[in-house]
């Protein structure tokens, strides 16, 4: 009786976790949502899958906090935030609706999902369950190993078979059937000194305005900026930062504090003397 009831019980350690990372959950969620750039919703996904794992390391789901840490913060998270930052996500960007009644059906589908979720607490509400403490008597791996591979193996191929079914339809719809033969290096060069193309590698961006930034267009020798070292797309966009002023002046500055570190100045005609007259 008294392992029942520590079932249900619940102490104040439990409850003031529960409450602490559960606010911050909600929060991430919530900035995830609401939030303007892509960038930032996508690291406060990431802060709230990363507070799930610790409700499932916490309730002994020790596999399950292990893979949400590892596979989906670890990996797919910061896959999606890599992608993000690699491609752009700026606010120019069109918002319009492309799927006419795409809207009606994600709002449909998130009342379904909130009624889910309402019947799933209910349920574990209501009903009593069994506890982590018999379902990792043989250890919680071995407690889930058995239970994929015994009474959910079926469910647990079906799912494997359309992950991977979708993963060779994604690998299909991005391949592109080339219709010509690839040109060699030496007839892609061949090609640039025949069209008057820059042939040498390009310019690094920022090299000689002190910036390694790549929306910063690097100076030449002369100190005029030049478009090639910065990306087309940026360009286009407008983030390209100027700081040619900028760096003209510090050159000119340090060529004045070289001169005078050097004594470079120009010497004065009446303190000039001949050989001849400086022995008499």
């Amino acid at each position: 009786m008294s392992a029942q009831l520590a079932a249900y019980t619940t102490s104040t350690g439990e409850a003031f976790q529960f409450w602490v990372l559960g606010t911050v959950a909600v929060i991430g969620a919530l900035c995830t949502v609401f939030m303007k750039k892509a960038v930032h919703s996508a690291l406060c996904l990431a802060g709230t899958m990363i507070v799930l794992a610790v409700f499932y390391l916490a309730n002994g789901a020790y596999f399950l906090g292990i893979v949400q840490i590892v596979v989906y913060t670890g990996a797919i998270m910061m896959l999606f935030l890599f992608v993000v930052m690699l491609v752009g996500v700026t606010a120019a960007d069109s918002l319009k609706e492309t799927i006419k009644g795409q809207r009606w059906l994600a709002l449909l589908c998130g009342v379904g999902f909130g009624v889910l979720l309402l019947v799933g607490i209910g349920n574990a509400s209501l009903k009593e369950f069994t506890g982590t403490g018999r379902a990792n008597a043989n250890g919680n791996v071995e407690g889930l190993a058995s239970l994929i591979f015994t009474k959910y193996v079926f469910a647990f191929e079906i799912t494997g078979a359309l992950l991977i079914t979708a993963a060779v339809g994604a690998m299909v719809l991005t391949h592109r059937e080339r219709t010509e033969r690839a040109k060699t290096q030496r007839e892609l060069s061949e090609q640039r000194v025949r069209e008057g193309t820059h042939v040498p590698p390009l310019p690094a961006p920022g090299v000689y305005a002190r910036h390694n930034a790549v929306d910063i267009a690097g100076l030449l020798p002369d100190g005029t900026p030049s478009e090639l070292t910065v990306n087309k797309t940026l360009r286009e966009r407008g983030q390209i930062r100027d700081v040619s002023a900028e760096a003209l002046g510090e050159l000119r500055a340090l060529e004045q504090r070289s001169e005078e570190r050097l004594e470079r100045t120009e010497i004065e005609p009446a303190t000039f003397k001949r050989p001849e007259e400086a022995s008499k």
